[in-house]
């Protein structure tokens, strides 16, 4: 097997490679792998005795199937394959170019003859009133580009040379960002120039197609701007304010559009915040971070690393990567960097810093908001420190080798 395999997700996705009544759904922005890890369930199914002849792959991108956009010729392929014995494992990338594809998987998945595993770049894939058809018949794995622990796994598994100084590895994973293909890539501006052309190929298929963009500049400053400030706490208004002073006059209206294309091209995730002492969400500001860092560093010649927002930003798709839905907490005037909650309801509180080894009032700052936490869930704080502590029972952690053991929270 030629391609890196992506045990976070494939561990995942095991239970359900045989099941006929339910349709897997690989969601998660382009070229992060999806790809990629369908051929490895495929690979893996071949592996274990099924034949070649009942695997087959439709790549809806792809030159040979790219003029399959209505549901009819989707079926009528598909019919082309279905007079094979047994159990056929059906695997369509990027299904979301065939408007209503929904109906036409649904009457194959009802025959119980076919595993249908399927792809899309967008949360448009999962938002159409035709999916609602297959509520309670489909389940998600929302995949993200290379986490930290994946991204030092990649490297090895294609022979890369990793950098013995674990901040070095860090910085070099936070510059580079994590999609697979860099990893081949031999120089940053080859990396770049690959990223790039991720931007460019999002707003073509999963953005322009979708929307009606009359100035595409405009759509860019405002674009630019959110991915410039990842991390911070934002509103519309104040994002009106902020991008009318480039000399962009615009709307809340139209601000509120255009972060909604790029959350659901996943460029962008929003992370909401929550008030403890209420135990409501908080409407109103709100906190964007990226599916990759990458994004940031393609559109700024800049290489210095601003650590609090790249640093939070990595620990976000670790968390998501490691299936944590996750938010930001307030607690009064007190915020806590992020609440995790994993499948079976159990929280976990965490910090982000550089580091807390420089003065005692940054120590602080960082532990306040968890010692005013009154309930027994973990809490972390996270930094790069060598040295670690533990006070009032949070425990210090070193995030490089947290993130390289793969641990959870």
């Amino acid at each position: 097997m030629d391609w890196y395999p992506r045990e976070n997700y494939l561990k995942k996705i095991r239970d359900f490679y045989h099941t006929t009544d339910i349709i897997k759904v690989i969601t998660g922005v382009r070229r992060c792998g999806k790809s990629c890890l369908m051929e490895t369930i495929a690979y893996e199914l071949k592996e274990s005795g099924i034949l070649a002849e009942n695997i087959i792959y439709f790549d809806l991108d792809s030159k040979d199937y790219n003029k399959i956009l209505k549901p009819e010729q989707l079926e009528q392929l598909i019919e082309s394959v279905s007079a094979i014995n047994g159990t056929k494992y059906l695997f369509i990338d990027e299904v979301q170019n065939v408007k209503g594809f929904e109906t036409v998987l649904n009457g194959f998945r009802g025959t119980n003859e076919w595993s249908i595993f399927i792809t899309g770049s967008n949360s448009y894939l999962l938002s159409g009133e035709l999916m609602t058809k297959l509520t309670g018949r489909y389940i998600e794995f929302e995949m993200f580009p290379l986490s930290f622990e994946e991204y030092e796994d990649i490297k090895k598994f294609y022979g890369k040379e990793i950098a013995p100084d674990r901040q070095e590895e860090l910085q070099n994973y936070i510059l580079e960002g994590g999609f697979p293909r860099t990893i081949l890539l031999d120089n940053m501006a080859a990396k770049r120039r690959y990223v790039q052309s991720v931007i460019d190929e999002i707003f073509e298929k999963d953005i322009r197609r979708r929307l009606k963009i009359r100035n595409k500049s405009t759509f860019e400053t405002v674009q630019k701007y959110i991915i410039n400030n990842f991390g911070a706490t934002t509103s519309l208004k104040s994002l009106k304010k902020a991008i009318e002073k480039t000399g962009t006059p615009i709307s809340e209206a139209t601000i509120a559009r255009y972060i909604k294309a790029l959350l659901d091209a996943k460029i962008l995730y929003e992370c909401p915040r929550f008030d403890m002492k209420s135990k409501k969400s908080l409407s109103g500001e709100k906190k964007y971070y990226l599916s990759d860092t990458g994004f940031y560093y393609v559109q700024n010649t800049d290489n210095r690393i601003n650590f609090g927002p790249v640093l939070e930003n990595i620990i976000y798709i670790y968390a998501r990567s490691h299936d944590y839905s996750v938010s930001v907490g307030r607690i009064g005037k007190l915020e806590c960097d992020f609440i995790l909650r994993d499948n079976e309801m159990r929280y976990s509180y965490v910090q982000v810093a550089y580091t807390i080894a420089l003065s005692k009032d940054t120590e602080d700052r960082e532990y306040k908001p968890l010692e005013s936490i009154k309930d027994n869930y973990p809490k972390y704080v996270a930094t790069v420190d060598s040295l670690l502590q533990k006070r009032n029972g949070i425990e210090h952690i070193n995030l490089v080798d947290f993130m390289r053991k793969g641990k959870n929270f």
